[in-house]
């Protein structure tokens, strides 16, 4: 499930390119982070919530339709770096968090995951917070690494790509696109 593409990887595959991996690094951040508060919410709050309103899953899938195309804009129209030179970032550490933060925390598949997947492995007749502690971190920890080593290959590849920077600005954010599109049309809540 970690190392499978999706939308966050995108994200990190394009900064990683255009700003580098220790700005990646808070992006990751922000994706865990909202994994942190989608699991805790989903086990210890809104699991039976969501399955008796398939419609609040159904407003975060379009608030997180609406996201990936305005970041899919934000890459297309962003200047690659000049892997040559050293430059100045132009977006703050809490912009890279934010955007991992709202793109995980806004994905409806993560929505479902959670409740799916994690009641299989914990036994709420004993100590479920322990339980769940243990799955949420292992969780976390792996989708960083994932994430960090979306952004190693994706820096490494900046050298294949070095003759032509922009082409992958424009495939990140196409894949943005098509990733929304098929969001908006294959998932029904």
């Amino acid at each position: 499930m970690f190392i499978t593409p999706g939308t966050p990887r995108v994200i990190i595959i394009s900064y990683s390119m255009n700003y580098g991996i220790k700005n990646c690094v808070w992006t990751a951040l922000g994706d865990i982070s909202a994994n942190f508060v989608q699991g805790t919410l989903v086990i210890f709050v809104l699991g039976s919530f969501f399955s008796d309103n398939p419609n609040f899953l159904n407003i975060f899938k379009w608030i997180g339709i609406i996201y990936l195309i305005y970041l899919a804009y934000d890459i297309y129209k962003n200047k690659p770096k000049n892997i040559n030179s050293i430059q100045d970032q132009e977006k703050s550490i809490f912009s890279f968090f934010k955007d991992g933060f709202l793109v995980a925390g806004t994905s409806p598949k993560a929505w479902m995951f959670f409740p799916l997947i994690f009641p299989q492995f914990i036994d709420f007749n004993s100590n479920y917070v322990v339980q769940f502690g243990i799955l949420i971190f292992t969780y976390m920890i792996l989708d960083f690494v994932s994430l960090i080593g979306y952004a190693i290959l994706a820096e490494k590849l900046i050298v294949w790509i070095k003759a032509n920077p922009k082409v992958i600005n424009t495939i990140s954010a196409c894949v943005l696109i098509v990733i929304a599109a098929i969001i908006a049309v294959t998932q029904q809540y």
